[in-house]
């Protein structure tokens, strides 16, 4: 089986932009996202979600915890770089993980902020 395309860092730079990842980055090989959350159940709520997406994609992130705060970083290992298998997996990721009913909806949503973007690399 062939590895799939590793993106220069030229490349990945232009695709963060193309499919509108804001709060994404490259750093040190990896892409990167920081995620602020209302409190430390939000947090393992956020973990938890990630982790399913991962392990659905068969494609699975770092993640470093604190409270209030999650790092989620990914890299195609058996490429040894960054692929569409990273980029796909932090769309679906932003999808799930920033998603709010819209207004209007059946559905009212939380009426605070559950998952922020973070700055990156703070």
């Amino acid at each position: 089986m062939d590895k799939p395309q590793v993106y220069s860092e030229a490349e990945i730079a232009a695709k963060i932009v193309e499919q509108q990842l804001a709060g994404w980055y490259l750093e040190d090989g990896w892409l990167k996202r920081k995620y602020n959350t209302a409190g430390w159940p939000q947090t393992l709520m956020l973990v938890n979600a990630i982790g399913y997406l991962c392990e659905a994609a068969w494609h699975h992130a770092d993640l470093a915890v604190t409270w209030g705060k999650l790092w989620v970083k990914l890299k195609t290992h058996s490429a040894g770089g960054i692929t569409d298998k990273d980029f796909a997996l932090a769309r679906q990721i932003e999808n799930v993980v920033l998603w709010k009913p819209e207004p209007g909806s059946p559905l009212e949503g939380i009426p605070h902020k559950f998952v922020q973007s973070g700055s990156p690399g703070g």
